[in-house]
């Protein structure tokens, strides 16, 4: 009898950190062999409660647009943060994020305040994330739209 060794990368599951020390729930899947991402995970898993946004803008409650694209990155994660807190969820609940950017060379020349934008919103918590660069938002002065899913732990 032979025994064959599995071809591909052995997965690894790895808790997400909390920061309040509570569990999320949530684990990142890392491939053993692959280069750990930066910003974002390659995939999570989670079980629990769903939470999902529809497409989430950079406007406050009077339906006015923050000025740029930072600012609109900084309203827009807010805004998904207050729709979390909504359903009882927090950042590190996080799973998925896509992002719908009209100009990806702004999203590009703005990565490092991006990051700062992203930290003081959800902290070091870096779900599964795509980004994608489309035509226009149907807010026409819209620079980016982000949907995002969570999963509370049972």
């Amino acid at each position: 009898m032979s025994v064959t060794t599995p071809k591909g990368p052995q997965l690894a599951v790895l808790p997400t950190a909390a920061e309040d020390g509570i569990r999320s729930g949530a684990q990142v899947l890392q491939p053993s062999g692959w280069p750990v991402p930066k910003g974002y995970a390659n995939g999570m898993v989670a079980e629990g409660r769903i939470v999902v946004t529809g497409g989430v803008i950079g406007w406050d409650a009077e339906e006015r647009l923050a000025d740029g694209f930072v600012a609109q990155v900084r309203q827009t994660l807010s805004n998904i943060a207050a729709i979390l807190a909504e359903a009882g969820a927090r950042p590190e609940h996080l799973v998925r994020l896509t992002w719908y950017v009209v100009d990806m060379d702004e999203y590009l020349a703005n990565l490092k305040e991006l990051g700062r934008v992203y930290r003081s919103t959800f902290g070091a918590h870096y779900p599964a994330m795509a980004l994608l660069q489309v035509v226009r938002l149907v807010e026409k002065t819209a620079r980016v739209e982000i949907e995002a899913t969570a999963v509370i732990p049972n």
